[in-house]
């Protein structure tokens, strides 16, 4: 099974976590740990550009505040290529500004405020991604 968003080396949905904290990228790869998924992680929009420009991504998680680029100056670069028009995005911030959640939302991103619950993690990457259970997605 390989497509638009799916690895080529295990053929599940590829989930892309870009944020700057460790603990948090750690926090989601442990809320995916029960879906079929093969999930990325960066510390910054520069850290994961290599990966994007040559692959898709099923769905990406995104953080806006991050230093050097933030994210979504990179999410508006993002939408620029081919790849990436119209890859789910799920932006999240500490912050609950409005303004960012329009910006998001012209940008064709979800809106999520930190913390997010596990449960909220996993419903947006079963839904955004068509990502299954763990046991489902090997026919058990």
């Amino acid at each position: 099974m390989t497509g638009y968003g799916i690895g080529v080396e295990s053929g599940l949905p590829t989930v892309v976590v870009i944020d700057d904290s460790a603990a948090v990228r750690g926090y989601f790869e442990l809320c995916m740990g029960p879906l079929a998924v093969d999930v990325k992680s960066y510390p910054s929009a520069s850290a994961s550009l290599e990966y994007l420009s040559s692959g898709g991504a099923a769905l990406i998680f995104l953080d806006i505040i991050m230093p050097g680029k933030d994210g979504l100056t990179f999410l508006e670069e993002l939408r620029s290529h081919p790849l990436h028009r119209d890859t789910p995005v799920v932006v999240m911030s500490s912050k609950d500004y409005r303004q960012d959640k329009g910006i998001a939302r012209q940008l064709g991103a979800e809106y999520v405020t930190k913390p997010v619950a596990s449960r909220t993690i996993q419903d947006l990457v079963i839904q955004l991604a068509r990502a299954e259970p763990r046991g489902a997605a090997q026919g058990a």
